[in-house]
């Protein structure tokens, strides 16, 4: 039997990214400990730059820097819980020379339970803002364009 990780997809500008709530991700009640929202973010946006083509291990290796997160805005509406299946659903909204920003929404069969604005910015090795190769921004502006045709 040959098994592959799970991976995301998308559907016109949106990135979906499946995920399932285990023990480990919640406190003793059972509830999504608040901090795991970031390490399903994190997750989504990572496959949603693999979908589109950016290959952020192969940047870091030709030391050509790598993302970060600058700034993030996260507002926690209800909580997630042990055995759940979510839904993150991630959006391009802007593209700059060194940055995008990225809006963020951890679902439970339609309903939001938390969403974050996300600022990342590409980063040399010095810990430095770098411009975006011109073909990752291509990359970008071409998801943020699905929705338009």
């Amino acid at each position: 039997m040959t098994m592959t990780p799970i991976r995301g997809a998308f559907s016109g500008t949106e990135h979906h990214f499946p995920v399932h709530v285990y023990f480990e991700d919640t406190d003793l009640s059972g509830i999504v400990y608040h901090a795991n929202y970031l390490r399903f973010f994190e997750r989504a946006r990572s496959d949603m730059l693999a979908r589109v083509g950016i290959d952020q291990r192969a940047a870091i290796e030709a030391g050509a820097g790598t993302y970060a997160v600058t700034q993030m805005d996260i507002k926690w509406k209800s909580p997630a819980k042990l055995g759940d299946d979510l839904l993150v659903v991630s959006t391009v909204t802007n593209v700059r020379a060194a940055s995008c920003f990225i809006q963020q929404a951890v679902m439970r069969r339609g309903e939001i339970l938390c969403e974050a604005t996300v600022t990342a910015a590409l980063l040399s090795p010095d810990g430095r803002p770098v411009r975006q190769p011109a073909d990752w921004v291509d990359k970008f502006k071409a998801v943020m364009a699905e929705g338009e045709e």
